[in-house]
């Protein structure tokens, strides 16, 4: 999503368009300001028909023109006026001598009709015209066009003999080159010294209409390179400037007469640019000359945007990084404007087809970046310091002469100021009578004569007296007014001078409190960047604790059931060792009466013996016998078998070594697994007892317990 100014949809009319964009930077023109106007965009998106327009439908350039000469119309000066005053000079500074070279039929380009290929599109419907125009000043239009082509820049206004781009084709469809053709020649861009960058030797024409402006347009446009690619018919093969320049000198005091002096002449411009648009060659699938063409429009376009980008890193950070202008001939030709010498508008043309959506979007961005630069306010023109209303108080000066001299039957044809003021007294004197002399004997008509000739004579003296008197009081009144005229003006350039320390205090003041602004601008951003950094990490410290507190809650949780679990255990353990404790109490007093019993065996078995019936043995010799005959040995009798320790015919019991006794706390826990203990003749119980345990003579206790990874351990203790 991008942000503009103001956006147009696709049902919008030249007018619209000229009335938003364009007129402002028109009336900038009119009032010394200049100003510089993009169209922007990719390929076949429509910047040409924005700029020229249509049949029945100018585009901006004709309805700039229109304005212009709508404004200035009753305020021109003759043609040659102002270049004869040096202004070519400043105009251009390859024209030597201070005149404009003329064009080659200058004159006749408002006498002859216009041609019809484009009388329809400067036929504008809608006439403007800026208000506020200086009365007492003459205007002068001059206009130039040149184009960018490959980063060289060439005057398309310039006459050579044969058509440039378009050479003449043999059979063979090779190209003939004559002796005579004079190749287009590049022009080389050079700084004055005022620091305003302009082309050497570049056309300039200087028009009186909207006709005559667009027809040497026209004729430019015919000159223009396009070529046919596989995204335009028509495609511009460069990038195209347009120039009006306007050049205003004030009247004299009397209103009548231009200033011969070259200060006081303001020179005001305002560019019209047709960029070429933007073109990848995967799309365009140019070769040769077209993908050079195309890497050098790309390239240039890049350049724009690289200086649009350092302009905006120095405003935003405060840097001073220097701007790559000379890198291409289209930003080192407006470097100007971009260093605050104008205003400057652009119009991003897109096109809505979907195979142009990444690069539609490429331009949108740079577009939208481009508002972020800021440039310095153009310095006003200064005054020339003549009183405002000059022209319009000689005109009616002149009427009320005319009027007056019309009442006493002078001349009325303006040239009354030339006469003298001696003759304008002698238009009333009554005529002379008639001194023809019919007789020689008349004594009557010379004395009359010289009688009323010294009466005129005397008359005469008088009023020349009475002249001299009142011009004796009219130069001590006008020496009074100058006087006081003189103090007027004293006081007012002491009251203005003042103004303007005050007025320079102020910008200094103004530009104190801009620079603060920036500043506090540039903290608020950083605090805002800050608080919302902080506001990340109080977050995720919010989130950091509530994972915490849940993880604390889950451990709180654990802890309880460890607790009981622990409690349950001891319990158990406790009982365990209770149960074992009787148990083994029951074991010993078991095996103690085991014992006894044994004992109590036994002496039944002695008691067996006793009393059965004693058995003859042979007696054994002594161990001294045994001594002397160590030879001879005696045969040992047969062994008398010994009675057995218990009875003979006890019986025992078949199972007695096959019982168990499985004892299972009450407490302990039923496992699911697969293998499970299996004691076959076993008396299951939950505590052992002296009944039991006599019946079985083997035991077998099943133990559980917490392992250490917190599952249950089951332990057969045998």
């Amino acid at each position: 999503q991008y942000s503009f100014k103001e956006v147009f949809g696709t049902r919008v009319v030249q007018k619209e368009l000229f009335e938003v964009v364009a007129k402002p930077l028109v009336e900038d023109l009119i009032r010394g300001k200049n100003g510089l106007l993009f169209t922007y965009g990719v390929t076949g998106s429509g910047k040409t028909h924005t700029m020229t327009g249509s049949p029945g439908d100018g585009g901006l350039l004709p309805r700039c023109l229109d304005m212009i000469f709508n404004s200035i119309g009753p305020f021109q000066a003759k043609r040659f006026l102002l270049g004869g005053l040096g202004t070519a000079l400043h105009l251009n500074s390859a024209v030597p001598g201070g005149l404009l070279p003329p064009c080659p039929s200058p004159s006749l380009l408002c006498r002859r009709q216009i041609d019809p290929e484009f009388a329809d599109m400067i036929n504008v419907q809608d006439h403007c015209k800026v208000e506020e125009v200086d009365e007492d000043n003459v205007y002068s239009v001059f206009v130039s066009y040149i184009e960018i082509y490959n980063n060289y820049i060439y005057d398309l206004l310039e006459e050579v003999p044969f058509e440039p781009i378009k050479p003449k084709w043999n059979n063979c469809n090779t190209p003939v080159r004559n002796g005579d053709f004079i190749p287009p020649q590049s022009k080389m861009l050079r700084e004055d010294q005022n620091h305003n960058m302009y082309v050497t030797g570049c056309t300039e024409v200087e028009v009186k209409s909207t006709e005559e402006a667009f027809e040497v347009f026209w004729r430019g446009q015919k000159k223009r390179r396009i070529a046919n690619t596989q995204l335009n018919r028509e495609s511009s093969r460069s990038h195209s400037v347009f120039i009006i320049k306007l050049a205003q000198a004030p009247l004299d005091a009397d209103g009548d007469n231009v200033l011969q002096e070259k200060e006081q002449i303001t020179l005001s411009q305002l560019s019209l640019v047709d960029l070429a648009g933007s073109e990848r060659t995967n799309r365009t699938r140019a070769e040769g000359n077209r993908l050079r063409e195309a890497g050098n429009i790309n390239q240039s376009l890049m350049t724009l945007r690289t200086c649009i980008e350092v302009l905006r890193e120095n405003q935003m950070y405060g840097t001073n990084k220097m701007v790559p202008y000379r890198d291409s001939k289209l930003t080192h030709l407006f470097k100007n404007y971009f260093d605050g010498e104008g205003k400057v508008r652009m119009i991003v043309c897109v096109n809505p087809k979907a195979e142009d959506y990444e690069e539609s979007l490429q331009v949108m961005r740079f577009a939208e970046m481009t508002q972020e630069v800021e440039v310095a306010r153009p310095v006003d023109r200064a005054l020339c310091g003549l009183t405002p209303g000059r022209r319009f108080r000689n005109q009616a000066f002149r009427e009320e002469l005319s009027r007056k001299l019309e009442m006493r039957g002078g001349p009325i044809n303006g040239e009354a100021d030339e006469q003298s003021d001696t003759e304008m007294f002698v238009q009333t004197f009554p005529p002379l009578p008639s001194c023809e002399l019919l007789d020689i004997n008349d004594d009557q008509t010379l004395p009359r004569l010289i009688e009323i000739l010294e009466k005129r004579h005397k008359l005469r003296q008088m009023l020349s007296e009475e002249f001299a008197k009142n011009v004796l009081s009219f130069k001590t009144m006008l020496q009074e007014f100058d006087s006081s005229v003189i103090s007027k003006e004293n006081y007012i350039q002491v009251k203005l001078s003042e103004k303007e320390k005050t007025i320079a205090g102020q910008k200094t003041e103004l530009e104190r409190l801009e620079k603060k602004i920036k500043t506090l601008e540039y903290k608020i951003e950083i605090l805002e960047k800050t608080a919302t950094i902080y506001e990340e990490d109080k977050r995720n410290l919010q989130q950091e604790l509530e994972s915490k507190s849940q993880k604390l809650q889950r451990q709180v949780s654990d802890k309880r059931k460890l607790e009981a679990r622990l409690q349950g255990m001891v319990a158990e353990t406790t009982m365990k060792w209770e149960k074992e404790c009787e148990r083994r109490v029951a074991a010993k007093q078991l095996e103690m009466q085991n014992k006894l019993w044994v004992k109590d065996e036994k002496l039944k078995q002695l008691k067996a013996i006793v009393t059965e019936p004693k058995h003859e043995k042979p007696e054994r010799p002594s161990r001294e016998r045994d001594r002397e005959k160590p030879g001879q040995r005696s045969v040992s009798p047969p062994p008398v078998p010994n009675a057995p320790p218990v009875r003979l015919r006890h019986r025992r019991s078949r199972s007695a070594g096959e019982r168990w006794v499985d004892h299972k706390p009450p407490s302990n826990l039923p496992t699911e697994t697969v293998l499970q203990p299996h004691v076959p003749h076993s008396i299951t119980v939950a505590a052992a007892s002296e009944k039991a345990l006599a019946k079985c003579d083997k035991y077998m206790l099943t133990h559980q317990e917490l392992a250490s990874d917190g599952e249950i351990e089951t332990k057969l203790i045998k």
